[in-house]
């Protein structure tokens, strides 16, 4: 199994936790961070913005990225959501087979 931080970043509190609710519930993620505070500098539709964000980490499985992905879009008000997994090289190995118990099985 390759566990992975998904990085997802949204405008709001409360779509913060629907999102991180959601995953949990469908098992899509094993568990979910929401990081308030954050604020965001980026290249929208020609100009320079900046924006007050929050991000949400997800933990799960490389292989369950495209059902989560689709999950997130769907319950997201970005045209565009940032939604990046990043591989987890190493980590307690009790932890890891945490995320793989609470997750659903591929298929």
């Amino acid at each position: 199994m390759q566990a992975v931080w998904v990085y997802i970043t949204v405008p709001q509190d409360a779509e913060a936790m629907a999102i991180a609710r959601a995953l949990v519930a469908d098992r899509l993620a094993a568990g979910v961070n929401v990081v308030p505070g954050v604020r965001s500098v980026y290249r929208w539709e020609g100009a320079v913005r900046e924006a007050d964000e929050l991000i949400v980490v997800a933990k799960t499985r490389a292989d369950l990225m495209g059902r989560l992905t689709e999950r997130v879009v769907g319950l997201h008000s970005y045209v565009c959501p940032c939604i990046v997994a990043v591989p987890i090289a190493d980590g307690h190995p009790d932890y890891l087979s945490w995320i793989e118990a609470q997750t659903m099985p591929a298929g």
